[in-house]
């Protein structure tokens, strides 16, 4: 994948790792890139679960399958509107759901197995940013 002339987001706790769950992420790490070098970077608030008051920051789940939905599709909304301006969004695990709602957003989901955004930033130049869906979330017995 080539990002090297893109912004990217990478969904980040910190601003130094990539977080394991986009869901709970805090933060986005936003990184401009001009010929594979970051050109600017900056840290952006995203909601989460921990926006929403699930208990333990999971997500709420209702016995009307259609109230849920909605509730995960205005949940996701405000989870990736602060970087709509970007190519792609940068984690090393997602649910399908939010894998979904990205690329309706026009948002390319790229799931890594890097651990920090300095890795994430030498892959980009690179070239070799690659995504791995088998770091899908799988959710099992109403999880």
């Amino acid at each position: 994948m080539d990002f090297k002339n893109s912004a990217i987001a990478i969904a980040t706790d910190d601003g130094t790792t990539v977080s394991s769950h986009f869901g709970r992420a805090r933060f986005y790490e936003v990184l401009n890139f001009s010929d594979g070098k970051v050109t600017k970077r900056e840290r952006r608030e995203k909601a989460g679960h921990h926006s929403f008051g699930a208990a333990e920051g999971e997500h709420t789940h209702h016995d009307d399958g259609q109230h849920n939905h909605e509730e995960h599709e205005q949940r996701h909304q405000t989870m990736v509107s602060p970087v709509l301006d970007c190519k792609a969004v940068i984690v090393r695990g997602m649910g399908q759901g939010a894998v979904e709602h990205l690329r309706r957003a026009n948002l390319l989901p790229v799931l890594t197995g890097l651990h920090t955004i300095e890795e994430v930033i030498s892959a980009v130049a690179a070239g070799s940013l690659d995504s791995d869906s088998n770091r899908i979330h799988q959710h099992h017995g109403g999880q």
